[in-house]
């Protein structure tokens, strides 16, 4: 039985996937790209400055000739960093590491007729040194690197290069980290930053309120840590302490203490 090759390589759909929210069974036609394979998807000219995590999706079709009494591999040449594979939106597997081939056996995915191969491509390595590559330039102001979960890639080696370059140019560099546990690093302070609570508008009771953020310094390597809860004023751009009652709180006189309520019942539908 001869063995029969089919190439997947031209046109594939791209999505961004910029927050790692996208999932596989998700991917909305009318947002994606078109790039070709092989080829990094910065060639693409919407896509020179990303780097992240982006999916790739392809529809091929096989005829019962090429699957039946056949085993059918799907082969990869390289993915860089991380791939996840799906065939038909089932599981297929994973692989690290973005220079060796890889391949895996979908036979029992496939059918005849229409299929569908869809891969997720986390590219932290490139982030990773466009970043190093970025504090080394002096005439920065700063870098900031966003890492959204358990980036393998971003380890102390990693750390101590950003820390490294940083400290060599003079440029502060920031390394936003998502959805993640703290991690050892050689970074000079640690930030654990949550959303706090945000009361409405003091106008408008069902309005949205400001941002309000909760900031912990937990390491510092030059002085003290601390907390801070921290509402960010769009208008002003610049952050400030909430106020201790953000609401307004209406004094009821003390033989009518129920018609403080009524009263603000029809300020807000009237």
């Amino acid at each position: 039985m001869t063995r029969q090759t089919r190439s997947l390589n031209g046109e594939w759909k791209f999505w961004k996937d910029e927050h790692g929210t996208l999932a596989h069974d998700a991917l909305a036609p009318r947002h994606a790209l078109t790039v070709r394979v092989p080829a990094p998807w910065q060639t693409h000219e919407e896509l020179r400055g990303f780097t992240g995590i982006g999916w790739y999706q392809r529809t091929f079709t096989l005829t019962p000739k090429m699957i039946d009494g056949r085993a059918v591999i799907l082969h990869f040449g390289a993915v860089d960093y991380l791939a996840e594979v799906w065939v038909n939106g089932k599981w297929v597997g994973e692989h690290e590491g973005g220079y060796l081939p890889f391949e895996f056996d979908v036979t029992k995915l496939v059918k005849s007729g229409a299929n569908t191969v869809t891969v997720r491509a986390a590219d932290v390595d490139i982030a990773l040194r466009t970043a190093a590559d970025a504090l080394a330039c002096d005439a920065l102001g700063a870098v900031v690197l966003e890492v959204w979960g358990q980036a393998r890639q971003f380890d102390l080696v990693a750390s101590r290069k950003l820390t490294l370059a940083a400290q060599t140019s003079g440029v502060t560099g920031l390394v936003l980290r998502m959805a993640a546990e703290p991690s050892p690093s050689t970074a000079e302070t640690r930030w654990i930053v949550r959303a706090a609570h945000s009361p409405p508008a003091a106008s408008w009771s069902s309005a949205w309120g400001a941002p309000v953020f909760d900031a912990q310094l937990v390491r510092n390597r030059h002085g003290p840590v601390g907390r801070w809860i921290m509402e960010w004023k769009c208008d002003e751009c610049l952050f400030r302490k909430p106020a201790a009652y953000p609401q307004p709180v209406a004094a009821a006189p003390a033989h009518r203490p129920h018609q403080a309520p009524a009263r603000a019942r029809q300020r807000r539908t009237g």
